[in-house]
């Protein structure tokens, strides 16, 4: 699918870990720390981060709904005990603190002020919670104009609700959305299912698009997004 002869959105919604803000840095810090504070050196980060993503996505999927304070402390717990570490309750605070404060890609900030010049109406849907991502959304210049998180949906991506919970919120339909994001397992699928544009940020961190799936654009970076929409005529 291409975003030629398509019209122009009135809304942009964007992921935020890993599109807006710098996510896999701030998870490495945390992880790090979190291996220092345990004296284990002898585990490597990418290995805590692989066990954590397994259970915390499989969490996510797993009724009840919780809050994502609760799934990323049990997905932490469940694999600190897989790697025999020691756990504690202060795990979950060094890692959602982290999350808090992480900031964003150097370009984000100017190019999310063009898009607002340009008329767009900006809006963040993202797996976590209001006020773990409050500390997030602060450094994003005032241009945000909505967040939509798992807690307000009751869902968490890939599951179509929270992008419906989204589209319903905003007052519009998925014809007047364009997408904007790094994620191709939970934003691209749900792109897929529930047939929303989308544009895929692609920072070269290794993720690679769903086989059943292509997004409407791929850039690298976020600020392409601007001269993409100016070639549309948009």
């Amino acid at each position: 699918m291409s975003l030629h002869a398509t019209s122009r959105p009135r809304w942009l919604t964007f992921d935020c870990y890993g599109t807006l803000i710098q996510w896999d840095e701030g998870l490495q810090a945390a992880v790090r720390e979190l291996l220092a504070r345990k004296q284990a050196g002898h585990i490597e980060p990418a290995t805590l981060i692989e066990v954590y993503d397994r259970h915390e996505h499989a969490l996510e999927q797993t009724p009840p709904h919780r809050s994502f304070r609760e799934v990323a402390g049990q997905g932490l717990r469940l694999a600190l005990q897989e790697l025999g570490l020691p756990v504690d309750d202060g795990d979950i605070r060094v890692l959602t603190e982290r999350i808090s404060r992480m900031p964003p890609f150097p370009e984000v900030v100017d190019t999310l002020a063009r898009l607002k010049q340009a008329g767009y109406r900006l809006c963040i849907v993202s797996n976590t919670d209001d006020d773990i991502i409050a500390g997030n959304v602060a450094q994003l210049g005032g241009h945000i104009d909505r967040v939509i998180t798992a807690q307000q949906a009751g869902a968490y991506k890939p599951a179509p609700r929270l992008f419906e919970h989204a589209h319903a919120a905003l007052g519009v339909g998925k014809d007047e959305v364009v997408h904007i994001c790094a994620s191709p397992h939970l934003d691209h699928a749900a792109a897929r299912d529930i047939g929303f544009r989308c544009v895929w940020i692609d920072r070269g961190t290794g993720r690679r698009p769903l086989p059943d799936y292509r997004p409407d654009a791929t850039l690298t970076r976020l600020d392409e997004v601007p001269p993409l929409f100016a070639s549309l005529d948009w």
